[in-house]
C-alpha cells in the first residue's frame, strides 16, 4: 500500500495557511529553489525580501519558512530582538534544539561567553565584594581585556605566555602576553571569532541528517549593521570555515540589498521586492475573511492602499457596509478600531500600544487595571489581533498600526500621554528593582533580563519628559559602554525610538548620531561623541573617559588610551577602573614599574578585592619579581582557592624560579579546576622540558593545540619540543603556522632556522636568523645559532683537504 496522498481539502487548507495569500510568485520561486541541487546554476543561496512597512515581509517570511519546513528544512527565524551575533546564535540553537537537532558544542560556547561577559562585568564593577564568586575560568584575561583593553590580537596566545619564552620582550610579544587564554579573550572581545567555526561545523553536522538548512533573518533594517558583515564572510568568504551548500539564507527588511557590499553575490540570490497588494490580491484576503459586498471592498481598497497589515485589520471586522470601514482622514481609531463597538477594548487597543513590548504585566499598567479577569480577557482579545504580532518570545504591534496610535495619543491628550508613560516607567522601574533583589550590587548590569526592564523604565521616561530624562539616559548609555557592542545598540536604539514615538527631535537626533558613531568608530567613537557633546558638569565623564582608554587600548592604541586614563583620573582621581586599566596597559607596554605603583593605588582605593592582589601578583611575575609574585598569589589563592588563573600564575612565577615540583603542583591545581586551560598545559609542558620529559612535555602542548590551534606561541612551543626531539621536519609545520599566525614573531623565526639549519638547509636558516635578529637584535640564542649556521656553510664551502 502506497503513501497516503494529501486529499484537495488539505492542500487547499495548506495554501490558505493562517489566512496567507498572495505572494504567489514570491512563494513559487523559494519553493522551486528547494527541487534544484546545490550545485545547479539555477539554485540560489539567497533570498533577500524588502519593501516598505505595512507590505507583509514578515508574514512572507514566516510563510517562507514553513514553506521550508515542508521541504524538510531545519529553520532558525531571527528579528530584532537580537542584539549582535552571538544572540543571534543563541536564538538559532533554541530553535534547532526544538527542532530535535541538538548544537551541543555551539551551546556550550554562548554559555562560555554569557559566562565570560559576566565575569568580566562583574570584574570591572567599582567596589566588587571580596566574597564574590572568584575569577574563575580567564576572567583576569577577560578582565584586562575589557577593562584594560589591550586589543583582541588575532594571533593572540596565553597571558604572559610570549613574555617568558627566551628573547621575546619586544612590543608585539607583551601584548600578546595579556591574554592566558586567547579562547577566554575573544568570547568578550571577539565572540563571533570563536563561535562561527562551532556554528559552520554544527551545520555541517546538521546538513548530513537533514536535505535543508535555512536561517531567515527578519527586519534586517535593523539586525544588517551588526549581522550583514557577518553573514558576507560566512557566505563568501572561508574565514571561519565552510558554510555547507545545503543552507539558504533568506534575510527581510525595508531596503535592498547593500550592493557595494553584496554584489558580486548576485548571481546567487534572489531579490524580492514587495509592494501593496495587488487589488486580485487585497480582494482574495478580503473575500477569504467573508468580505465580499462590493461597496465595502472598494472602501477598504482606498483606505488602506492595499497595505497588507490594515486590509487584515480592516477585514477582521466584518464591515457590512462602507461606514463601518472608516474615512481615510479619521484618527487611529476610526482607522483601525471603528469596527470594535466595545469602548473598553477601544480603549485597550490604544493603551496597549504604548509600551514598546508587550507582555501581560506591561499592559496591566498600560490600562491601569488590575482586576485580573478583565485584562485577562482583554489582553488575550488583543494578541488575537492582526496587527499584533510576536517577536523574540513578546509581542509587538506593528509600526504601521501603533505610529499612529501614539501620535494620536499623544496630540489628544498631552497630560494623559504624559501620565500614562509614567506609570508605566514606574511599573518597569519596579519591575527591575525585584529582578534586582536577587543579584549582587555587581551584577544587574550583566543580567540581560535586568538590563530589559531598564530600558522598558528609559523608554517610557523619555516618553514622558524627554528634556527631563536625557541627562539620566545618556548616564546609562555610559554604564552600558563597559558591557560591549550588543549591551550598547539597545539603548542608541530607545533613543531613537523615543524619538520618533514623542515627536523629540533631540532624542531623535541622539539616537541617529549615537548609531552612526557607533557603526563607524565602535565603542570608541560612541564614547568620543559623547563626551564632544558633555556640557562639563555630567557625572559620567570620568567613567566616559576610562571606558573609551578601554576600547582605545584594545584596539591597539596605548599611547592614547593612558592620556584618557589621565583625563579620566583629572576628574575623579579615585576611579578605580581607571588606575587599573591605566596600571595594566603600562603593562602592556612592558612599563612594570609604573604598573605595579598604578596597581599600589588600586589595592589602597580596594582593599577588599582580591582581584586585585592577584593582578599585582601576575604584574610581578611578569617583571620577574619572584618572591613578591609569589607572595601576591599566594595571597590570592588564599582568599579565592577556586581562582585557576592564580594557581597557574604562581605555577609559572614557580617555573621561571626553577622549583619544578611546586610549578608541577601549581598547574595540576590549575588543570584540575579548569581541565581545558590550555596555557596552564603549555606551561606546564615547560615543567615536564625542565624534568627531561619529552612525552609528557608533547603530550601536553598537544592538548593545549587541541584547545586553541591557532595559538602561535603554543605553536613555537611545540616545534621547539619537536626539535629537541630531532623531529625538524614536523617542527617546521608548526614554525610555519606561527609566522602564518604572527609574521613578528622573533622567536618563531630562530626556531624555524635552526630546524632548517637540521635539515641541512643552512642558506634558508641563516635567513630566518636574520629576520630574527632584525626584529630582536639583542636575541643571544638567535645570535649563537646564526654564528653557528654561519660556520657550517663556511665548513660545507671550504675544499676537500
Amino acid at each position: 500500500m502506497g503513501p497516503t496522498r494529501p486529499s484537495m481539502q488539505e492542500l487547499i487548507g495548506r495554501r490558505r495557511r493562517a489566512g496567507f495569500v498572495g505572494r504567489i510568485g514570491e512563494r513559487a520561486a523559494f519553493r522551486a529553489n528547494f527541487g534544484l541541487p546545490a550545485e545547479d546554476e539555477r539554485h540560489r543561496f539567497l533570498f533577500h525580501v524588502h519593501g516598505d512597512a505595512g507590505v507583509g515581509k514578515t508574514r512572507l517570511v514566516r510563510e517562507l519558512e514553513q514553506i521550508a519546513r515542508e521541504a524538510g528544512a531545519l529553520t532558525a527565524y531571527v528579528d530584532e530582538s537580537v542584539a549582535g551575533v552571538p544572540e543571534a546564535m543563541t536564538a538559532m540553537t533554541r530553535q534547532f534544539a526544538a527542532q530535535g537537532r541538538r548544537f551541543k558544542d555551539l551551546e556550550r560556547l554562548l554559555a562560555a561567553h554569557r559566562e565570560r561577559r559576566h565575569e568580566a562585568a562583574a570584574a570591572l564593577a567599582p567596589g566588587a565584594a571580596e566574597d564574590r564568586e572568584g575569577p574563575s575560568a580567564g576572567s583576569l584575561a577577560v578582565a584586562r581585556a575589557a577593562q584594560a583593553g589591550l586589543g583582541m590580537i588575532p594571533v593572540a596566545g596565553a597571558f604572559a605566555a610570549a613574555l617568558d619564552t627566551d628573547g621575546l620582550a619586544q612590543g608585539a610579544d607583551r601584548l600578546r602576553a595579556r591574554f592566558r587564554s586567547q579562547e577566554d579573550a575573544q568570547l568578550v572581545l571577539s565572540p563571533e571569532q570563536v563561535l562561527t567555526p562551532v556554528l559552520l561545523s554544527e551545520l555541517a553536522g546538521a546538513a548530513d541528517a537533514v536535505p535543508w538548512i535555512v536561517l531567515l533573518l527578519d527586519t534586517y533594517e535593523r539586525t544588517g549593521p551588526f549581522l550583514d558583515p557577518w553573514l558576507h564572510d560566512v557566505m563568501t568568504t572561508d574565514r571561519y570555515g565552510a558554510l555547507p551548500a545545503d543552507v539558504v539564507v533568506v534575510t527581510s527588511g525595508q531596503h535592498p540589498f547593500d550592493t557595494a557590499r553584496w554584489g558580486s553575490f548576485a548571481d546567487f540570490m534572489t531579490d524580492l521586492p514587495l509592494g501593496p497588494f495587488t487589488e486580485e490580491e487585497a480582494r482574495g484576503l478580503l473575500a477569504d475573511k467573508g468580505v465580499r459586498d462590493e461597496p465595502v471592498v472598494a472602501e477598504v481598497l482606498r483606505l488602506t492602499g492595499g497595505l497588507p497589515v490594515l486590509v487584515s485589520t480592516l477585514a477582521e471586522s466584518g464591515p457590512v457596509g462602507p461606514g463601518d470601514v472608516g474615512d481615510p482622514s479619521a484618527t487611529a481609531v476610526d482607522r483601525f478600531l471603528k469596527w470594535e463597538r466595545d469602548p473598553v477594548r477601544r480603549a485597550a487597543a490604544l493603551a496597549g500600544a504604548l509600551p514598546r513590548r508587550l507582555d501581560e504585566d506591561a499592559f496591566r499598567s498600560a490600562v491601569d487595571d488590575s482586576a485580573d479577569q478583565a485584562a485577562e480577557s482583554l489582553f488575550a482579545w488583543l494578541r488575537g489581533m492582526p496587527f499584533v504580532g510576536e517577536r523574540g518570545g513578546r509581542l509587538q504591534y506593528h509600526d504601521v498600526v501603533r505610529a499612529p496610535m501614539l501620535r494620536l495619543q499623544r496630540l489628544r491628550s498631552p497630560g494623559a500621554w504624559t501620565e500614562r508613560h509614567t506609570r508605566l516607567a514606574e511599573a518597569y522601574g519596579g519591575r527591575r528593582a525585584r529582578a534586582g533583589a536577587d543579584l549582587r550590587p555587581d551584577e544587574p548590569w550583566a543580567d540581560e533580563g535586568w538590563r530589559e526592564l531598564r530600558l522598558g523604565e528609559t523608554y517610557h521616561l523619555l516618553c514622558a519628559r524627554p528634556r527631563a530624562a536625557l541627562p539620566g539616559t545618556l548616564a546609562d548609555l555610559v554604564t552600558a559602554c563597559g558591557y560591549g557592542d550588543d549591551a550598547v545598540r539597545p539603548w542608541v536604539r530607545v533613543l531613537a525610538e523615543a524619538g520618533e514615538d514623542t515627536d523629540a527631535e533631540a532624542l531623535r537626533t541622539w539616537g541617529a548620531d549615537l548609531a552612526a558613531a557607533l557603526a563607524d568608530g565602535g565603542l570608541a567613537g560612541l564614547l568620543r561623541l559623547l563626551l564632544g557633546r558633555a556640557r562639563g558638569d555630567e557625572p559620567w565623564r570620568a567613567t566616559a573617559w576610562a571606558l573609551r582608554a578601554d576600547a582605545l587600548a584594545r584596539d591597539g592604541a596605548p599611547g592614547p588610551a593612558l592620556e584618557d586614563y589621565d583625563r579620566a583620573l583629572a576628574l575623579d582621581p579615585a576611579l578605580v577602573r581607571a588606575h587599573r586599566g591605566r596600571a595594566v596597559t603600562l603593562g602592556g607596554t612592558g612599563d612594570y614599574t609604573g604598573a605595579l605603583a598604578g596597581l599600589d593605588r588600586v589595592l589602597e582605593l580596594e582593599p577588599d578585592n582580591a582581584w586585585n592582589v592577584v593582578l599585582r601578583g601576575e604584574h610581578h611575575r611578569l617583571a620577574r619579581h619572584h618572591a613578591e609574585a609569589v607572595a601576591d598569589l599566594s595571597e590570592g589563592i588564599e582568599r579565592d582557592p577556586a581562582g585557576e588563573f592564580a594557581w597557574a600564575s604562581r605555577g609559572a612565577a614557580h617555573e621561571r624560579h626553577g622549583d619544578l615540583d611546586a610549578a608541577l603542583a601549581d598547574f595540576d591545581r590549575a588543570l584540575a579546576l579548569k581541565p581545558d586551560y590550555a596555557w596552564a598545559l603549555a606551561r606546564r609542558a615547560r615543567v615536564w622540558r625542565g624534568l627531561g620529559d619529552q612525552a609528557r612535555r608533547l603530550a601536553d602542548l598537544d592538548r593545549a593545540l587541541a584547545l586553541q590551534p591557532d595559538w602561535a606561541w603554543g605553536r613555537c612551543e611545540r616545534g621547539d619540543a619537536l626539535r629537541v626531539n630531532g623531529r625538524d621536519g614536523e617542527a617546521l609545520a608548526d614554525y610555519d603556522r606561527a609566522l602564518e599566525l604572527d609574521p613578528g614573531y622573533a622567536s618563531a623565526y630562530a626556531s624555524r632556522g635552526a630546524s632548517l639549519s637540521g635539515l641541512g638547509r643552512h642558506e634558508e636558516a641563516l635567513a630566518d636568523l636574520d629576520r630574527a635578529l632584525a626584529l630582536n637584535p639583542g636575541y643571544p640564542w638567535a645570535l649563537e645559532t646564526r654564528e653557528r649556521v654561519r660556520q657550517r656553510l663556511a665548513d660545507r664551502a671550504l675544499p676537500p683537504t
